[in-house]
């Protein structure tokens, strides 16, 4: 499992890379990458709290190791109980891997004749995912849920993860679960990556509506499947939120949207998210290498602030927010014009004078009376490159949830 910051124009790409985990392909692999249902390493900028949790106990890691590789599965559940015993005894963390690998040890053999004997590696891997989400797997989060992961990091090499409830202080929040395309092929580690960090950046929207509600130091993580567990059908991509900071994690959920907010401040987030989307389809060339791609991008926002602005002025807004959104509405429209004489740039000076006039348009300042009219959060967030934050979440190249 794989959970960066990923690279792209949103984050620069994290210092551990992709997660590699071996394995025999005969036994039952973990979803998200890595030898049994376990294992994940996520990518990308983490943290270590200040106080380090208790040791994971080794003979629980042994267990899980060699009930997941399909090794001596009776050596495998013999180690799960010496390893039950001593976590009772010392009070060492580790417990689901002890159960899981005692488990796997005693269904390993049998998992691992059927797919050899019936190639239905797909019901192999459902199999081993639902046991595994029944002792603390990573592969157990659904939407909603908060976790700890071990060590505090969202980054390295980890076996399991402990769900904790979303008012205490965790690591992560997971925010969507989606399910890749594709055939018995590998597409590889970047195209995986890639997909993974269109599709999340882009999810976050529905759970985190609005966008200035989520704090600066919070940035989109993700865990992905990996080569060996895709070849047991493993598709799922576990979208998560994290904390990029040095020293704390997140305390509180960070989930707003229909269910939370009325129809009014719904209708304004849908708006402005319809920007937000487009924004984060930013080429990551600059107009000076790509200025085809720039002008292509630059018709898209054009689009989706026309778009924008029609959603803007078909609603029906309470008294107080009616000028003030108006307004909003005013500014998007200008900024419209500016994308679409950028997308019909002849050079790159061209497409950057008419960029930087559709980014003053955008002002965050032009929609905080409107926001506070409609009681949203009124603090434009700090976008990545230091600038002032947008109305959507984000300034520049840089967009930060």
């Amino acid at each position: 499992m794989s959970t960066p910051p990923p690279p792209g124009p949103h984050q620069p790409p994290g210092p551990s890379g992709p997660y590699r985990q071996g394995g025999d392909p005969s036994c039952p692999q973990g979803p998200h990458g890595a030898p049994g249902p376990y294992p994940y390493r996520p990518w990308g900028q983490g943290y270590s709290p200040v106080n380090r949790p208790v040791p994971v106990n080794g003979v629980a890691i042994a267990s899980l190791v060699l009930g997941i590789l399909c090794f001596v599965p009776a050596v495998g559940l013999v180690l799960g109980v010496v390893a039950l015993a001593q976590i009772r005894k010392r009070g060492d963390r580790g417990k689901g891997m002890a159960v899981a690998g005692s488990v796997l040890s005693t269904v390993g053999l049998a998992l691992w004749a059927v797919a050899l004997a019936t190639g239905a590696h797909s019901s192999v891997w459902s199999g081993v995912k639902e046991a595994a989400d029944r002792h603390g797997s990573a592969y157990s989060l659904a939407e909603g849920d908060c976790f700890d992961a071990p060590g505090g990091s969202l980054e390295g090499t980890a076996y399991d993860v402990d769900k904790v409830l979303c008012d205490k202080q965790h690591d992560g929040e997971v925010f969507a679960v989606f399910r890749m395309r594709g055939g018995s092929a590998y597409p590889g580690d970047g195209k995986v990556a890639d997909i993974a960090d269109a599709r999340c950046y882009a999810l976050r929207y529905g759970y985190a509506m609005d966008a200035w509600a989520v704090p600066d130091h919070v940035d989109v993580y993700y865990m992905t499947p990996t080569r060996d567990s895709w070849g047991f059908g493993d598709r799922e991509v576990t979208c998560l939120f994290g904390s990029t900071g040095e020293a704390a994690g997140l305390t509180g959920s960070l989930r707003n949207d229909e269910r939370s907010l009325d129809a009014d401040q719904v209708a304004y987030l849908k708006a402005v998210d319809v920007e937000d989307a487009a924004l984060d389809r930013q080429p990551v060339d600059s107009p000076d290498d790509d200025l085809r791609g720039s002008r292509e991008w630059a018709g898209q926002m054009s689009a989706a602030l026309a778009r924008e602005t029609r959603l803007l002025r078909g609603h029906t807004w309470p008294a107080a927010a009616g000028k003030p959104v108006a307004e909003v509405a005013a500014n998007v429209a200008a900024g419209r014009k500016e994308w679409a004489l950028a997308a019909k740039a002849t050079d790159a000076d061209g497409f950057s004078a008419h960029y930087d006039r559709a980014m003053v348009l955008a002002d965050p300042d032009t929609s905080v009376t409107a926001r506070k009219a409609l009681g949203l959060a009124t603090t434009p967030p700090v976008s990545g490159d230091g600038s002032g934050g947008r109305d959507d979440g984000g300034g520049g190249s840089a967009l930060d949830v």
